[in-house]
């Protein structure tokens, strides 16, 4: 899968220390300017469907179980590599230094009726639901909150990235008229 980036956070060191690797699927659904995404209002972002695999789990499968577990979609079909985002991080636990985290992002088809959704209990009390929004006007939200949230995660900066690419290579650009 094609690399679309890839970032060292200015607090991890040259070296990264003891590293945890954590591999991740993403969803990217699209319907005309819409994109299925998950609000967290804990943090007020958008990000994409998605998260760690099981140790069992192949990207896509994680991608169908993570798709299905956030937003209730059901006939997850037509699914295609977009591209892989890698980053490293500062992890907070005493066991490892440094987070490298590997997210595989992937375009796909689902039913046009979400189902009920099944949330972890941190995602409940972060207040994360699943919103059909203008992609455009995700993006200048997760960009406003990058300028102005004390209460941001590190992982809005990757969202926003992944959502400007997605807007450019997959939605029709509008040429504006001289």
């Amino acid at each position: 899968m094609r690399l679309l980036r890839s970032t060292v956070h200015p607090d991890v060191a040259a070296e990264h220390g003891k590293i945890l690797k954590r591999i991740a699927a993403r969803a990217i659904v699209l319907k005309g300017q819409k994109i299925l995404l998950m609000y967290t209002q804990r943090y007020q972002d958008y990000t994409l469907p998605g998260g760690g695999l099981d140790s069992s789990e192949s990207p896509q499968q994680g991608l169908c179980r993570e798709l299905m577990e956030e937003t209730g979609a059901t006939g997850i079909r037509n699914i295609q590599a977009f591209g892989m985002y890698e980053e490293y991080r500062p992890w907070y636990k005493p066991d490892h230094d440094t987070l490298h985290m590997l997210s595989y992002c992937y375009t796909c088809e689902i039913d046009d009726t979400l189902g009920a959704a099944k949330l972890e209990d941190y995602e409940v009390n972060n207040g994360m639901s699943a919103v059909w929004v203008d992609i455009h006007q995700a993006i200048a939200h997760n960009q406003a909150t990058i300028a102005s949230s004390n209460k941001k995660g590190l992982s809005v900066e990757r969202e926003t990235f992944l959502l400007q690419q997605i807007a450019t290579e997959r939605l029709p650009q509008t040429v504006l008229a001289v």
